[in-house]
């Protein structure tokens, strides 16, 4: 797990709310938090809790796995893999089961892509399961 930088999150926290046009106290009222405890994490003293920054993705509109890798709770390529999971879960144009096949097979890649990454890395074969 990244180290928190609070003061990055903050930061793009702020700008973040400024494009949305927000108020400090009507970014507050949306993400249901107080207007001092979000003043604190916008200026970097407050270390916020996954779920308050979920809450503040929401009522900005953006994608709290961007918050939670600004705030070091999640790495990059984690919050990629679930932004991937997420746009297949929520597409319309495929019915369940489609959609898990779609999930077990990207599944399959990554754990592949893995073991060959491990192989080019130790110059060993895994062993096969």
């Amino acid at each position: 797990m990244a180290s928190l930088n609070v003061g990055n999150l903050g930061e793009y926290l702020r700008e973040q709310r400024r494009t949305a046009q927000l108020s400090l106290r009507q970014l507050a009222d949306a993400a249901g938090v107080s207007n001092p405890y979000l003043s604190q994490i916008e200026r970097g003293l407050r270390k916020p809790s996954a779920e308050v920054l979920q809450q503040v993705a929401k009522a900005l509109r953006i994608s709290a796995e961007t918050l939670y890798v600004r705030a070091g709770i999640l790495d990059e390529k984690e919050r990629e893999e679930l932004e991937t999971r997420a746009v297949i879960l929520a597409d319309p144009s495929i019915n369940e089961r489609q959609k898990q096949v779609l999930l077990q097979i990207y599944d399959s890649f990554r754990k592949e892509n893995a073991a060959d990454a491990a192989v080019a890395d130790t110059g060993t074969v895994p062993p096969s399961h």
